[in-house]
């Protein structure tokens, strides 16, 4: 019974603190003037039109890991990873005015290079693994 208890109220006090945190968004957002806005929906614009280019590149491309995978080598495969990052970064940096003056945003750019990274290198990876399944 006291788990249960202790369930119910931790729910409740979960869903309290997000309705919370919720109103402060919206107080926070109502209080933007209309320029801090529209720089805030541009950057959103410029995060997923980034995400969606990124998530595509790696599959739009899948001819490409299955000839360096033929070619047996560490260095193309490198160099195949490093230019898909580099492409990555290229279009990050263009919706980004080719800046980013504040700390918090090359962190932010630095963590969405990284996950690019990683991103590309799981799905070349898979591309590669099914090309060699189906040899």
């Amino acid at each position: 019974m006291s788990e249960g208890l202790g369930r119910y109220l931790s729910g409740k006090v979960v869903g309290g603190l997000v309705a919370v945190c919720g109103l402060l968004i919206v107080i926070w957002y109502w209080r933007l003037t209309p320029d801090e806005r529209a720089a805030l929906w541009g950057t959103a614009r410029g995060i997923l039109i980034w995400t969606g280019c990124v998530a595509v590149l790696p599959w739009a491309t899948f001819f490409v890991p299955v000839r360096v995978v033929r070619a047996e080598s560490n260095l193309i495969s490198a160099l195949m990873l490093a230019g898909y990052l580099f492409a990555d970064i290229g279009l990050a940096l263009f919706l980004a005015g080719w800046s980013a003056p504040h700390a918090w945003q090359k962190m932010g750019l630095l963590l969405g290079f990284l996950c690019a990274a990683v991103y590309n290198f799981v799905v070349c990876e898979f591309v590669a693994r099914k090309a060699e399944d189906a040899s």
